[in-house]
C-alpha cells in the first residue's frame, strides 16, 4: 500500500514541477512592425490581406489584436514584420 502512496505523491510533484517549469519559460519574441498601412473606407481584414499579397493567416499573426468586425479608418495594421 505504501508504495501505492509513493507513486501518487510522486505523480502530483511531477505535475507540479512540469506547470511550474511551462510558466517559468521565457515568453515568445516580440514581433517588430516594419511595415504599416492605414485602413480605408470598407476595408475589411481579408481585403487589405489579399490587396497586399499576404495570406490571412499571416496578416492576423502580424496584428494579433485586431478586432476584424470593427475596423475603422485610419487605424494602422501591420503588412511586415520581424521577431524582435
Amino acid at each position: 500500500m505504501a508504495n501505492r502512496g509513493t507513486a501518487a505523491l510522486v505523480i502530483a510533484f511531477l505535475l507540479v514541477a512540469t506547470v511550474t517549469l511551462a510558466d517559468a519559460a521565457p515568453p515568445a519574441s516580440q514581433l517588430i512592425c516594419k511595415k504599416a498601412y492605414g485602413i480605408k473606407e470598407r476595408e475589411t481584414c481579408f481585403a487589405v490581406a489579399q490587396t497586399t499579397g499576404l495570406p490571412l493567416k499571416k496578416f492576423l499573426r502580424f496584428n494579433p489584436n485586431i478586432n476584424c468586425d470593427n475596423l475603422f479608418i485610419g487605424q494602422w495594421v501591420c503588412l511586415s514584420a520581424v521577431r524582435a
